[in-house]
């Protein structure tokens, strides 16, 4: 079963979509997430990690035993020329042999672009290995933040930030692009194995104007999108109405999440953003029903 039913009656009524564990860029495990969300008083989470669902697929081992009600989810990271653009995806089956090879082929691009990463900030004179990045990672899918905390560690940059804006950063030296779905294929790979495609935090898109970024979430509602990520603590409230707008004109499920991160974002805390973000459990029943009237559902 991609979710578990809980008796959530008598809980807050606050979520967390958007969280990422230790098995992609995040620094508490799932166990650990799970724990905060409790003493957060959350109602509902939800681990999107980076192009891997093993962060949901441990967290809902502890279901059972857990206050928190605990949805399958990722975050696909799609194929564009312009911006990032990024789908989440939440009650996939995530037993099912399509979707999970699907995300196989996704994380096998990761791992040829991390080592042309190793070899590029060799060639600029950093002594790195592999083994310290995936040290970083603590076993969990390498990320670019694992480099980066590397180079942190062993005094190359500063900080983290540094290490972004002067080598991994898109343009500059030690950036490799990757393997991506395109956006069609990563909400069909969803699709198929009874989930709900959404699109995370839309401004990444760079879109240029208002008409623009209409047009875009048009041509993806066409293509199988379900949803929008309104709630956001990056948003604000001009673009959280601006993006609850477009989401009411599309017909579009509305979802939201802090995109907690752990100590690589301190400022962000979970279920919460930056002390502002408040999202509804409503959000969570109107997915579920979302997934079970799927032509791919069970």
């Amino acid at each position: 079963m991609s979710l578990l039913h809980v008796n959530t009656s008598q809980k807050p009524a606050y979520v967390d979509l958007h969280i990422h564990s230790t098995a992609s860029d995040g620094t508490l495990s799932p166990k650990e997430i799970i724990e905060t969300a409790e003493k957060a008083g959350l109602r509902a989470i939800a681990i999107a990690d980076h192009d891997t669902v093993e962060g949901s697929v441990e967290a809902l081992q502890y279901q059972d035993s857990s206050s928190v009600e605990i949805l399958s989810a990722i975050e696909i990271s799609a194929s564009v020329d312009y911006g990032a653009m990024h789908i989440l995806g939440y009650l996939m089956r995530l037993d099912d042999t399509a979707f999970r090879r699907a995300v196989g082929v996704v994380q096998e691009g990761r791992v040829n672009r991390n080592r042309q990463i190793i070899t590029r900030l060799q060639d600029l004179g950093f002594d790195i290995s592999y083994d310290e990045v995936s040290g970083a990672s603590g076993g969990g899918q390498i990320g670019r933040p694992h480099f980066a905390q590397v180079l942190v560690n062993k005094g190359f940059v500063q900080n983290i930030d540094e290490a972004f804006i002067k080598f991994l950063r898109k343009g500059r030296p030690a950036y490799v692009e990757r393997y991506r779905l395109t956006p069609v294929d990563a909400m069909q790979t969803i699709l198929q194995a009874g989930g709900v495609p959404v699109l995370a935090h839309p401004f990444t898109l760079n879109a240029k104007t208002e008409g623009d970024l209409d047009r875009i979430v048009a041509g993806l509602k066409q293509a199988g999108l379900k949803g929008l990520e309104v709630y956001y603590p990056a948003h604000g409230p001009v673009r959280t109405a601006q993006y609850e707008s477009l989401a009411h004109r599309h017909e579009l499920l509305i979802t939201g999440g802090s995109d907690f991160h752990g100590a690589l974002k301190p400022e962000i805390h979970m279920g919460f953003g930056r002390g502002d973000l408040r999202i509804p459990y409503r959000l969570v029943e109107e997915l579920k029903q979302s997934a079970s009237s799927s032509k791919y559902s069970d």
